[in-house]
């Protein structure tokens, strides 16, 4: 019997707050799981699901893209990968009846948990203009409105084709081809929002836009920086390897506004430590800093190392990179005071995390959203950078640079081409193989997306997945751009809010999960994905699919190119349908690295794609070495009776998908409209604790940009800084407000002020 899904909608309820968690996962986290499974899926499917998550001949956790270890477990997912996956083999089914059940301006009503836990699609869905309901519509229909409207363009630059991290190599690949067989490089990604402050910053130092270590590295490493990163809600697999680690003799530093329940204390559910003892104690050194103050926290430590003997490693300079003087330089004038005042941090601290670099030889940092969505988040990482290049920790076993991204394969699709601003040599070798000009300007990215959408220059809007509406900042400004689309259209597995923000036209139009059994004319078919750490591997479902009417990404790309470029198109679309192994011998003759790709896809645990840092100190930068840079230490401004705020996920989330309304390790229950704010700094402002307030943001355009009925938390913040989820606070970021060089929303970099809550009541908010 199907589950059923929630006709009420509980995300309006008022949360309650009790003292936040000091150790992650254990026995609450089995209970969690199988309880938020079970609510999904019947004992039988959940086990069936479970034990192939994660595993050589399974399915990819369609979460996060930590990678696998060498040999996995049994049960080689965590909490988190565990809901992803339940969300995704749901029982529960959206039929033509619901929408006719459900207007349009029904659904807008909603909130995003509500409308995703309504099950999966089961068949293509077109609104069409001035109508009020979602109907069903034939698949060849489906395709033919979207190449009429392509074909209506005044330039193929009038589309705009997104793509989501979890699309897979095939289709990402695949849906580059079509656009740029289009004529256009609009093609906008989840990593414009996220990682693409690494990818610049890493691309210009080291020449590769990657992270250059393996999950082997953290192994040996002597210490490992985490910073900017909760790893224990938005990659708890990467507690088991911090405490591998730790087992090796590694020290743990951990540099965040926020304490971390998982980076305190981790009880691995794998063993009996974790189940019935203390679990590990992770964290030698928490610096709690000022949000912003990364930049200044690693100018300040190479200040040190530079005017500490022997603590340069000349040698490695001398022969590796390029710079260094200017740099050295700059970095001796870091002033103490200016250090101390940006990060919040006694000068004490700083000088005892100098003390464990001193000691360690083999160094890694690993950093998430909180280095990459600043104004300056490009040379904060380049500092990083700076710092590890000081003591040669590039291109040696148990050190480097490791951004931990997000969903899984979202490092895959960029590999792929999906890039606004491709190279040279991927477009010389894409249009080699498939005899075609491609575009050679530059195309949008996210943000410009949104802006052109907003000028009326994007006219169609094409996601791969994903949830763009919600995913991205200035929420009405957003919206109100992807009205004036003429056509919107979604390929999803569930319902969510960017489906009921719609062009003139909309289409949904559903797809296969990572889940499910995908056969094609040539047979089973198998997709692969590219972790975070550059192993490419395979990804096998399972399932029967929710409805005989899906398609897999891969076809929905080829059916669509097909319909939209015509029959004299010589791509042999097809075939790609077909048999995915005819799109990998075409990647393996483009992208650097596939070689021989269907024979080492298919080996188990797959393969390591080329890094030369890593793997023979070789740079491919424009210079041809490692480049130390120079970079002005500043931080945030922000006035007085203002906190500086910070958007973050719960534990029940992962990006915009809202699993449940708790958030177990930071005491939240039964909701999300919550602000996280100091005691000290709540005093000052007069912020009673479980008062409600209006959060609003202050910004140069003078716009007012307003979040309402926020219960107020007292929790250990950093002082000046505030907390609070994405994507309700989405609305508070400015779209003009993004990082520099990679145009990146400032989402934990929000001047905010307090005033009264204006709708008391609760009444009309959404999620």
């Amino acid at each position: 019997m199907a589950k059923q899904a929630p006709q009420s909608d509980p995300a309006q309820d008022a949360p309650r707050v009790s003292p936040p968690h000091r150790a992650a996962a254990g026995l609450p986290a089995i209970a969690h799981t199988l309880r938020m499974a079970g609510a999904q899926m019947s004992p039988a499917r959940t086990l069936a699901t479970l034990t192939k998550v994660n595993q050589p001949k399974g399915f990819d956790c369609p979460g996060c893209a930590w990678p696998e270890p060498g040999k996995t477990h049994t049960a080689e997912f965590c909490e988190n990968g565990a809901k992803a996956v339940a969300e995704e083999a749901t029982e529960r089914r959206i039929t033509a009846d619901f929408f006719a059940t459900h207007p349009v301006a029904d659904l807008a009503t909603r909130s995003g948990y509500w409308l995703g836990q309504q099950g999966r699609l089961t068949q293509p869905m077109l609104l069409d203009e001035g109508a009020t309901h979602y109907v069903p519509v034939s698949w060849d229909r489906a395709f033919a409105i979207v190449a009429e409207e392509l074909g209506q363009l005044d330039t193929p630059d009038g589309a705009a084709f997104y793509t989501s991290g979890r699309t897979s190599n095939e289709a990402a690949f695949a849906y580059q081809l079509f656009a740029r067989q289009l004529g256009t490089n609009n093609l906008p990604d989840c990593s414009n929002m996220c990682h693409e402050s690494s990818g610049s910053a890493l691309t210009e130092t080291l020449g590769v836009g990657k992270g250059s270590v393996h999950l082997k590295d953290l192994y040996q490493a002597d210490l490992i920086i985490v910073a900017g990163q909760n790893p224990g809600t938005n990659h708890p697999r990467m507690l088991s390897a911090l405490e591998r680690a730790k087992r090796a003799g590694a020290k743990v530093v951990s540099v965040n506004p926020l304490p971390e329940a998982g980076l305190e204390r981790f009880k691995n559910p794998q063993n009996a430590r974790g189940l019935i003892g203390g679990g590990t104690k992770l964290t030698d050194l928490f610096l709690q800093i000022r949000l912003g103050g990364d930049l200044a926290l690693f100018r300040a430590l190479n200040r040190i190392l530079l005017t500490t003997e022997g603590a340069v490693d000349h040698g490695f300079i001398a022969e590796h990179t390029l710079g260094f003087e200017e740099f050295a330089a700059e970095a001796k004038t870091t002033d103490r005071a200016e250090v101390e005042a940006a990060t919040g941090l006694p000068y004490e601290q700083i000088e005892e995390l100098s003390r464990l670099v001193l000691a360690s030889e083999k160094i890694i940092v690993c950093w998430a959203m909180g280095l990459t969505q600043h104004k300056h988040a490009v040379p904060t990482i380049r500092e990083v950078v700076n710092f590890l290049l000081l003591r040669g920790n590039v291109g040696r076993p148990g050190a480097g640079v490791c951004p931990v991204r997000g969903h899984s394969n979202v490092q895959g699709d960029r590999t792929m081409g999906i890039f606004e601003r491709p190279t040279q040599a991927f477009l010389d070798a894409l249009g080699k193989e498939f005899d075609f000009e491609p575009p050679r300007h530059h195309g949008l990215d996210s943000v410009d997306t949104i802006r052109a959408m907003r000028d009326g220059r994007v006219k169609v809007f094409f996601a791969m997945g994903g949830n763009f509406v919600a995913a991205t900042p200035d929420t009405e400004v957003t919206e109100a751009a992807m009205r004036r689309c003429r056509l919107t259209v979604h390929v999803s597995t569930k319902l969510n809010r960017s489906h009921v923000v719609t062009g003139a036209r909309a289409l949904i139009l559903p797809t296969l999960g990572r889940t499910d059994k995908d056969r094609t004319a040539g047979g089973d078919q198998f997709v692969s994905v590219e972790d975070s750490m550059g192993m490419v591997h395979s990804s096998r479902g399972g399932l029967r699919p929710p409805s005989p009417e899906l398609l897999s990404e891969v076809a929905i790309v080829c059916r669509l190119a097909r319909a939209a470029l015509g029959p004299q198109n010589p791509v042999p679309w097809e075939e790609f349908a077909a048999d995915y192994d005819t799109v990998r011998e075409r990647i393996a003759r483009v992208v650097p690295g596939f070689e021989d790709f269907n024979t080492r896809v298919r080996r188990p645990g797959g393969f390591a794609l080329p890094h030369g840092p890593r793997d023979s100190r070789t740079f491919p930068t424009a210079t041809g070495k490692a480049n130390f840079t120079v970079n002005p230490m500043t931080a945030p401004e922000v006035p007085a009776g203002r906190l500086l705020l910070q958007t973050l996920r719960s534990h029940d989330q992962y990006n915009t998908t809202v699993y449940g309304l708790d958030d177990r390790y930071r005491g939240i229950t039964g909701g999300r409209r919550v602000v996280l704010v100091n005691p000290a700094d709540a005093a000052e402002l007069g912020l009673t604790e479980g008062g409600y307030v209006d959060l609003v943001s202050e910004w140069q355009d003078g716009v007012e940009r307003r979040a309402p009925h926020f219960k107020v938390v007292h929790y250990p913040v950093a002082r000046g800084g505030a907390a609070a989820y994405y994507p309700e606070t989405n609305v508070l970021v400015p779209l003009d407000s993004t990082a520099d060089i990679s145009n990146t929303p400032t989402s934990k970099a929000v001047v905010i002020r307090f005033e009264a809550d204006t709708a008391p009541d609760g009444a009309a908010l959404r999620v």
